[in-house]
């Protein structure tokens, strides 16, 4: 199986382009080529496939073998390869790609027929705190109700604060006062499989460094933590939006690097802006796996 090594600031997948290859069993795959001692190491596996509706599929797994629906950095770095390796005509700078959430629409950013930055349409947040499920539009954050936004949950013994929010994938964005320094290991798991989450949930610890910064750290299920997760600083900037602690745009800082996330005035739709980047390809003995 011949595969190509990305990542989007360090949200690193094993990518198969299923236009050339098939991939009999993704979730046996995916388990086998994640391990970062044993294999190629990775957060998971990405096909990119033939799609009827648009330029081409993103179908992602995580490293345990899950599936996932959307993964903001992964879908980044499928873009980058439609482009660079020719599924898409070069002379466009704008393509789509079907997810387990939906279409998305990306906008590249070319240099020396390269796509480097690319930003995409993550279309409208959905808030899930008390099981909402309420799909946003801008005038949901003129004033919002606090007693909607905000969830109460008892995690590891303590009482937290959280705000649901799913972008194609559920989050619950916590705020805490130094993100450094927080026990993630212990916390995040205890999140992850909580009851509240019948479907496990990715987790967003955040600290508030001013009105258009935000720094984060993410538990992701299926994968642990990561150096960054794009829809979980989709799901922030949302959050940090309802809770009054930006203005509808702001720089997420995650462990691999920042991340431009901004409310599309017009629509409520989040836009996400950051690079992609494609660091080698090889050939994977499936005598390998699992």
């Amino acid at each position: 199986m011949k595969f190509t090594k990305m990542h989007g600031i360090g949200n690193d997948y094993v990518y198969v382009n299923c236009f050339e290859e098939t991939v009999e069993n993704p979730e046996k795959t995916a388990i086998a080529v994640s391990p970062r001692h044993f294999a190629i190491g990775a957060d998971g596996l990405i096909l990119i496939k033939p799609s009827k509706v648009a330029d081409c599929c993103m179908e992602m797994y995580n490293a345990d073998g899950s599936r996932g629906a959307m993964c903001g950095n992964g879908v980044r770095c499928v873009g980058k390869y439609a482009y660079d390796h020719g599924i898409v005509d070069k002379s466009r700078t704008t393509l789509t790609v079907e997810t387990g959430s939906g279409i998305k629409t990306l906008k590249l950013t070319v240099k020396d027929g390269k796509a480097t930055d690319l930003q995409v349409d993550m279309g409208n947040p959905v808030l899930t705190s008390h099981n909402a499920d309420k799909v946003l539009v801008m005038e949901d954050y003129q004033k919002p109700d606090a007693d909607a936004v905000w969830e109460e949950i008892e995690v590891g013994g303590n009482v937290w604060k959280m705000i649901g929010i799913s972008m194609g994938n559920p989050h619950a964005v916590v705020y805490v006062d130094d993100v450094d320094h927080l026990d993630i290991k212990a916390i995040g798991p205890l999140f992850e499989k909580h009851p509240r989450f019948p479907d496990r949930t990715n987790t967003e610890f955040v600290q508030v460094i001013d009105d258009h910064t935000l720094k984060m750290r993410v538990w992701e299920r299926g994968s642990d933590e990561t150096l960054a997760c794009g829809t979980g600083a989709c799901a922030v900037l949302t959050a940090s939006t309802l809770a009054g602690y930006v203005l509808g745009k702001a720089e997420v800082r995650l462990l691999g690097g920042p991340l431009q996330i901004e409310l599309r005035k017009e629509d409520g739709h989040v836009m996400m802006t950051g690079p992609a980047a494609e660091v080698f390809s090889g050939e994977w003995n499936e005598d390998n796996e699992l």
